[in-house]
């Protein structure tokens, strides 16, 4: 019997065939756990808040709320395509839009606004905007946590100011007429007497909401409705009420003013395609809101952002030096300068600049202090300047002459109590000054210079008027409060012979000051046979006039503070600022000391500024809480915690005083 051949094995083909599979099927779960069709992918704290908040302005694409509306009606494709038509169909006739339409239809339309540069999308987006934050509906209204509630303010904002934007400088045209939209027009009326502020007439209109603020501490802004802008000023008016109202108000000054497009009975404008609207225009110094069918609505403001477009490029920077070698022109005729009109009711807060300075250098301390939520609208800002070379006696003089003619003519009838209870901040030489405006100096200044009595000199009445309005100071009884910066009460270990030489080469005092100085000693013995002084030569440690000044006693019933830097740690016995010694700012019986770590340009110091809204709180009764608690809990536990190793870094070299 023949052997049957042998029938070969399946096995090893079984166990390929196996193995392949069990690879394959392990890839394919391998796969399927790492990305199913559905599923979460981890990707931080951060980026998902972005996705989730970016929207048109933030981001140039449109928020989750518009690309949800668009991809459940399937017009994502759509309106990339061709977004007018589908923005008209989201429209439709009009009627009966929801919330959820009104604000998809703003962002929508805001969107195509700055791809087309189309300024009848921007309106639309404002008009829709409006109808969604403050239109009736028959829906609920808007629970004030939905972000879309802030994001349609904005765009209501936004498309308000670019609307009406002209050229490339972002210059707003604010004028009545009629505005194409794209699907109508909207009218547009206008009072004309809104325009109007403190005999000035605004005419230029500069968008704020994109301008990016350097130099200060903190950017301050209200979020509201309205667009927020800075208007420039021409003068209106000829006659003394106009000249008056704007005497002390810089022409240049740039005013920070919302502009509201208000729109009456929005839902029938949208469905008929003919808008109403008025535009309005609020300044920030007199109205932080306005009135909306019975409620108040906070107005959009940029006070800090109007503040540095008023300094940015401004004259007054180059004053500085040119107002400290030549007295011929002064920085400003009337000396106190403001940033609004006088409001009445609102307390004086007169700032006095120091040595080869400007008000410029307290732009931080007006940003702070003005937008401080306890101190708007109880307190006003003044400031006083002055050219800095000329005698200190004098320019107290001046300082006193302006305090006393400004309250005559603001206030003629003595009316506002606000006026009797000045508080006047000096800043170096500027304390000197606020110093004066509290002292009774009989006859102290006129004995250090001659033994010849006032009424025994032979010099001419017009001489005679200067040197007693330089030379005899009685307080100001309605300066209550003074706070002393930096000051030099004993003066400056930085004025050396040297110094002297050189101002005495290069300063020229005023010809009235010259001549009359001249004549007092060439007319008269017993007097020193020496140029009239310049401020430099006043603080001189050892002069006539810091001795004296330093041993004349603040008047009862003044309350005075100092605020003293010196650049390092530890007791301020035997520091400095680089420019005044810790004993020449040191005064005996103020009601507080601040000691401050910082250069002698210290305006712009956090723990200045504090130490200032502290004391303007106390001297309006206001309870400091934890504006003044928290700094004390920080600093006491930095005085508590070990010292570091190492020498102290000094801070940079300070100005002149």
């Amino acid at each position: 019997m023949k052997d049957l051949p042998k029938k070969k094995s399946i096995r090893p083909r079984l166990a390929l065939t196996l193995g392949r599979s069990s690879l394959l099927l392990a890839v394919l779960l391998l796969a399927g756990a790492c990305a199913t069709p559905i599923g979460v992918t981890s990707v931080g704290t951060q980026s998902m808040y972005r996705t989730l908040t970016s929207n048109v302005i933030s981001a140039d694409r449109p928020s989750q709320y518009s690309e949800q509306l668009l991809t459940r009606l399937g017009l994502r494709e759509r309106f990339e395509e061709d977004p007018e038509l589908v923005l008209a169909a989201l429209r439709g006739p009009g009627e009966g839009l929801s919330r959820e339409y009104l604000f998809v239809l703003s962002e929508l339309s805001f969107y195509h606004a700055v791809h087309s540069q189309k300024p009848e999308y921007f309106l639309a987006s404002a008009v829709y905007a409006w109808a969604f934050v403050l239109g009736k509906s028959d829906e609920e209204r808007i629970a004030a946590i939905d972000p879309r509630l802030r994001l349609a303010t904005n765009l209501y904002n936004l498309g308000l100011a670019q609307g009406f934007e002209v050229g490339e400088e972002a210059t707003v045209v604010l004028e009545p007429g009629s505005r194409k939209l794209p699907f109508g027009q909207i009218e547009i009326s206008m009072d004309d007497q809104m325009l109007l502020w403190s005999g000035y007439r605004m005419t230029r209109f500069v968008s704020l909401g994109e301008f990016k603020v350097r130099g200060f501490l903190n950017r301050y802004r209200q979020a509201g409705i309205g667009a927020p802008l800075a208007a420039e000023l021409t003068a209106v008016g000829t006659g003394p009420e106009a000249a008056e109202a704007r005497k002390r108000i810089p022409p240049r000054l740039k005013v920070p003013v919302t502009a509201v497009l208000r729109i009456e009975d929005v839902s029938t404008g949208i469905a008929t395609g003919n808008v109403q609207g008025r535009l309005e225009v609020y300044a920030a110094d007199a109205a932080t809101t306005m009135e909306y069918e019975g409620r108040s609505v906070p107005l959009e403001l940029e006070p800090t952002a109007a503040l540095a477009y008023t300094l940015e490029g401004a004259p007054i920077w180059d004053t500085e030096i040119g107002a400290f070698l030549s007295a011929f022109k002064p920085p400003f005729s009337e000396g106190l300068v403001m940033m609004h009109p006088y409001r009445p009711g609102r307390v004086p807060v007169v700032l006095v600049h120091g040595t080869v300075s400007s008000p410029a250098r307290w732009a931080d301390i007006i940003n702070e202090l003005q937008n401080d939520p306890k101190l708007r609208g109880r307190i006003q800002f003044w400031l006083f300047t002055y050219n800095t070379s000329n005698p200190i006696l004098l320019s107290a003089s001046d300082l006193r002459q302006s305090l006393q003619l400004v309250r005559t003519e603001l206030d003629p009838g003595g009316r506002d109590p606000a006026l009797d209870q000045l508080v006047v901040i000096g800043h170096s030489q500027g304390g000197l000054l606020a110093r004066l405006m509290v002292t009774d100096s009989g006859t102290r200044f006129w004995d250090a210079v001659t033994d010849t009595p006032f009424d025994k000199i032979d010099v001419s009445p017009e001489t005679r008027a200067l040197i007693q309005r330089g030379m005899f100071f009685e307080h100001q009884p309605y300066v209550t409060r003074v706070v002393f910066i930096a000051t030099p009460h004993q003066g400056s270990f930085r004025v050396s012979s040297l110094v002297l030489s050189m101002v005495r080469k290069l300063v020229t005092l005023p010809l009235t000051v010259v001549t009359g100085f001249a004549e007092l000693t060439t007319r008269n013995t017993g007097l020193p046979k020496e140029a009239a002084p310049t401020a430099v030569d006043n603080m001189r440690p050892g002069n006539r006039f810091v001795r004296t000044l330093s041993a004349s006693p603040i008047a009862p019933g003044v309350t005075a503070h100092s605020i003293i830097p010196v650049t390092e740690e530890g007791p301020p016995e035997g520091q400095n600022d680089t420019v005044v010694k810790y004993e020449s700012a040191h005064l005996e019986g103020v009601a507080s000391e601040k000691i401050v770590r910082s250069t002698h340009s210290t305006q712009s110091t956090p723990a200045t500024i504090l130490e200032i809204r502290r004391i303007l709180y106390e001297h309006l009764g206001i309870a400091c809480g934890l504006e003044c608690e928290v700094p004390e809990r920080v600093e006491a536990a930095m005085a508590s915690a070990p010292k570091p190793e190492g020498p102290a870094v000094r801070p940079d070299a300070a100005q002149s005083p």
